[in-house]
């Protein structure tokens, strides 16, 4: 079986969840990923989204599986193909990125951690995601973590942010002289549940 890309940061459990997915591909579905990325060469959709939908409406196929059988036929395509490009587009608003950098640095000596981007926020992760950070107008982002809203006045609770369920609580930033040492602390706290 030929390994399909996959991000370059990933939680030890992220890496045994994608390598399960690759192992039981042929087992599971009758075909090799090789043969489904030979399918998905076929497809008549040119958007992630659409050609998501395609395999299950077509195939069968999952949005899991059908994310790693994409990711190897369209590689330009996949979350994981060019990271630093999500990263510059996701965050090209100057004090949004200043506030990204900030909450980068809080957590920059937490042992274990795992930041990857993805399309919409940038995630922070130890064994389990523990926080994430996004964009928002204004030049403000918004931080999500793996708290609940009461355990600081400033969290709020998240309204479909589109991040890990874990997170069960968030703050606005607006600048980056916000993340300050009680962020930091806020964000050990979701650390070392986490």
């Amino acid at each position: 079986m030929t390994d399909a890309p996959k991000p370059s940061s990933m939680t030890e459990r992220q890496e045994k969840w994608f390598a399960s997915i690759l192992e039981s591909m042929e087992r599971e579905t009758g075909k090799t990923l090789d043969e489904w990325v030979a399918i998905a060469k076929t497809c008549p959709e040119t958007k992630p989204k659409a050609r998501k939908d395609w395999f299950k409406t077509q195939h069968g196929i999952g949005t899991n599986r059908a994310g790693v059988i994409l990711g190897r036929a369209f590689p330009e395509t996949a979350h994981w193909a060019e990271p630093d490009n999500l990263r510059d587009t996701l965050w090209a608003d100057a004090p949004s990125r200043a506030i990204l950098e900030a909450i980068e640095a809080a957590v920059a000596d937490f042992p274990g951690l795992v930041a990857s981007q993805r399309k919409g926020f940038t995630a922070f992760s130890k064994a389990f995601q523990f926080a994430s950070a996004k964009p928002a107008k204004g030049g403000k982002a918004v931080l999500g973590l793996a708290l609940e809203p009461d355990a600081d006045p400033r969290l709020e609770p998240p309204k479909n942010e589109g991040w890990s369920e874990r997170l069960k609580s968030k703050l606005v930033l607006d600048n980056a002289g916000q993340v300050d040492a009680s962020v930091k602390a806020l964000l050990k706290q979701a650390w070392e549940r986490s």
